[in-house]
């Protein structure tokens, strides 16, 4: 099976595979990819440790594969911009999906940028590839608008930088955020009208 990624897969199968990502996912959060084993990867999946290796032949499958799966989950808002949409509309909405997604997923998150911080070997051919093209088309779209008067002009690569790190900081250092905010505060709650604000002021025309 783990010779064949392309096959077509029956519901059990897929079924088996999703247990095993979202073990996977539990396991490398826990020990990060290094201090995770397969074993535990099967515990957290509820699998035996060669049902897991039937789906992926090594724990580097596992975790690139996970990691695809999650690029693909974080990047989808941003394929969501409507290039004829109203502009301003349009940035403030893909913000509070990546705000959502954060509160939603913040182990995914923080995986992610683990991954970064390690030099991206599992990623390094998606991020300078399909990841690029993707941005690109977004900062063209935004770009447009800009050159059209629609919003104020700024960078538009460093304001997808800007919103991606200012929207996951709340995931990936929530431990953080929750102990300078102190108890009775919900972090995402009360960011939501403040980056929304801070984005208007920026590319409002």
């Amino acid at each position: 099976m783990a010779d064949q990624p392309d096959a077509p897969l029956t519901r059990i199968q897929q079924k088996n595979r999703d247990l095993i990502l979202e073990g996977a996912l539990t396991a490398f959060s826990l020990h990060g990819f290094r201090g995770a084993t397969v074993d535990q990867i099967a515990e957290a999946a509820g699998l035996s440790k060669p049902n897991v290796l039937y789906y992926f032949a090594t724990k580097d499958d596992i975790h690139k594969t996970l990691l695809t799966t999650l690029l693909d989950m974080w990047l989808a808002p941003m394929i969501r911009i409507d290039p004829n949409g109203e502009p301003l509309d349009e940035v403030l909405a893909y913000v509070s999906a990546k705000l959502d997604m954060s509160q939603r997923f913040p182990r995914e998150s923080r995986l992610f940028a683990y991954e970064i911080l390690q030099g991206a070997p599992h990623l390094s051919e998606i991020l300078g590839g399909s990841l690029r093209g993707l941005v690109d088309t977004a900062a063209a779209i935004l770009q447009g608008w800009m050159d059209q008067g629609r919003l104020a002009p700024v960078d538009p690569h460093h304001l997808i930088f800007s919103i991606w790190a200012l929207t996951q900081h709340y995931a990936d250092f929530d431990v953080q955020v929750r102990a300078v905010l102190g108890p009775g505060h919900d972090p995402f709650i009360e960011a939501r009208p403040f980056i929304g604000d801070l984005y208007r002021k920026v590319l409002a025309v």
